[in-house]
């Protein structure tokens, strides 16, 4: 196609009306066209975009192009500098002649070199620029999960702490809470108070407790802790531009998703921190998620659920995303068909599996009768990419090879000095450098645990007394009822005497009624006391004598007579 049809077809589909983002120039056979402008309206950069392309092929220059122009909107802006020549967006560019020979192949007139407002952030305990921490439990388990490499299983049982926590009001501020919590939970007091939750596995417990020391030994306990990072000083202007945050993790390329999982976070902060805003006429903030490959790798369901969700949702808050990786492929489907602005740089077909890729990713691209699509993407030079966006009705842009415009700050590693120069100036450094160590779920543990053991020496101590005043009681007990047993039995023995007693005073009675036809009673009858007394009477009066010794002398004859038979 002719260059007057290319420019036709580009001011037709780039030439918009409002506040627009410049890009570069279009370009076809290898001829550059200044007239075809290649922008992004400023109102759909919240649309979300992928910034792609093999390594070496220009992804980080563009991130410092479109940061430039989203500070000088006053949009603040976050982004993390891996190799660390992103810092150089706070110190001015140097012109050079490549830069020039760039600047008259777009047709950049207005060039002149631009320092921005910067604040570096770093992930590591004295490390250059803004503490970045968050506390464990704003961290959730869902991203601590990703990080500690967990299956589900024990992403669910890491949930379960994460729930009685909450519901026990007990703050996990750093790891060495959460390992408080766990070896808690899995003691005696803890299975007893996780049974209502369904119960935790030993063993299962045992992997995450051994897969978080892992991570401390990683450097990872200085990520966690207070003061906890506030989203709301990435988002400040500072003499009408937006703030550039820049996350350094130079020093950390060999934990790449630890630092990864943690931009996640930082992204998810801003998207439950924010208010609901709806279509702005500028985003209020936007986030590039560079290395993104790392974040998808090996991430579980409920992981990519809950990017896909905040992706599609924190748009409304006039957030927007960019993703940047290698390959297109490297994003999840669900989550690449919510990303409406693309800048794909060159890919590079080394294999067969290369080759498909390549041909997957030109599948992607609006159909174009401009280029094939597949071939542009093996040809484009460093600096160049293929590029499409959403204009302001929400429909794609014709995809055109663009040559991208040269940065305004310094494409280069920012000098020492003037790195240390940037971070001593920072109130945001001395606001988050020490650590704060409030009362959390260690020590609240440790205590109730210590109330506990006082608790259950006091009712031992009670149990021991009632035990104590239990046994005396028994012991009284036992000698009343020997002392009452043992009057029982007299009273009974007294009762047996008296019937037997009576059984023979009757005894005797019938006996003597038979015999004499008296009764000795007191009834009606005739008194035998009473006659023998009289008798007695009777008998020692002195006719009774006489009587008796007639009679007797009678029976046995006189005493002469009584003699004489003796003889």
């Amino acid at each position: 196609m002719a260059g007057p049809d290319l420019e036709t077809v580009v001011q037709a589909g780039y030439g918009f009306d409002g506040p627009v983002l410049e890009i570069g120039a279009a370009a076809i056979g290898g001829k550059t066209h200044p007239a075809a402008r290649v922008r992004i309206p400023l109102q759909m950069v919240s649309r979300h975009g992928l910034v792609a392309g093999a390594t070496g092929t220009g992804k980080t220059k563009t991130l410092q192009l479109l940061t430039e122009q989203l500070s000088d909107a006053g949009v603040p802006v976050f982004l993390v500098d891996i190799k660390g020549d992103i810092s150089g967006l706070g110190a001015p560019g140097q012109a050079n002649d490549r830069i020039n020979a760039r600047l008259e192949q777009v047709g950049m007139k207005d060039w002149a070199p631009q320092a921005y407002p910067v604040e570096f952030l770093t992930l590591e305990k004295g490390g250059r620029g803004v503490r970045l921490r968050a506390t464990v439990g704003s961290f959730g388990p869902i991203l601590l999960s990703k990080v500690l490499q967990l299956n589900e299983t024990q992403e669910s049982v890491l949930s379960l702490v994460f729930k009685y926590a909450d519901d026990q009001q007990l703050p996990l501020v750093d790891l060495s809470d959460l390992r408080a919590t766990l070896n808690f939970l899995n003691g005696d007091g803890g299975k007893q108070a996780m049974a209502e939750y369904g119960g935790l596995s030993s063993a299962t417990v045992g992997v995450i407790l051994r897969k978080i020391v892992e991570l401390e030994q990683q450097g990872a306990e200085s990520f966690f802790g207070q003061p906890e990072f506030d989203v709301e000083d990435l988002l400040e202007t500072r003499a009408g531009r937006g703030l550039v945050s820049i996350l350094e993790v130079a020093d950390m390329q060999d934990r790449p998703k630890l630092f990864s999982t943690f931009m996640m976070w930082l992204l998810a902060e801003v998207y439950h921190d924010l208010p609901e805003v709806g279509d702005l006429d500028k985003p209020k903030f936007v986030f590039f998620f560079d290395e993104a490959h790392l974040l998808f790798e090996e991430a579980n369901k409920s992981f990519l659920d809950q990017i896909e969700m905040v992706v599609r949702l924190v748009r409304s808050k006039g957030v927007g995303v960019y993703f940047v990786t290698q390959s297109p492929e490297d994003v999840p489907p669900k989550v690449l068909a919510q990303l409406g602005n693309r800048v794909q740089h060159a890919l590079r077909a080394f294999t067969p599996n290369d080759q498909k890729m390549i041909d997957d990713t030109a599948r992607t691209f609006p159909t174009t009768k401009l280029y094939d699509v597949a071939t542009e993407l093996t040809s484009l030079g460093i600096g160049e990419g293929l590029v499409t966006v959403l204009g302001p009705n929400g429909v794609p842009t014709p995809t055109v090879h663009c040559v991208m415009r040269p940065p305004r700050s310094l494409m280069a590693q920012l000098d020492p000095a003037a790195f240390a120069a940037i971070v001593s100036a920072s109130k945001l450094v001395t606001e988050y450098a020490a650590d704060v160590d409030p009362q959390s779920a260690k020590e609240m543990l440790a205590g109730r645990m210590a109330e506990a053991q006082t608790q259950a020496a006091a009712a031992q101590v009670q149990a021991q007394a009632q035990a104590a005043a239990a046994k005396t009681q028994a012991q009284i007990e036992k000698q009343y009822a020997q002392q009452a047993a043992a009057s029982q039995r007299a009273y009974e023995k007294a009762q047996a005497d008296a019937a037997r007693a009576e059984a023979r005073d009757q005894a005797r009675a019938q006996r003597s009624s038979r015999s004499g036809g008296y009764s000795g009673g007191s009834g009606g009858g005739f008194d035998l006391g009473q006659a023998a007394k009289i008798g007695a009477e009777v008998i020692r009066s002195p006719a009774a004598n006489t009587l008796l010794r007639g009679i007797f002398g009678t029976l046995t004859g006189s005493p002469a007579r009584r003699t004489r038979r003796r003889r």
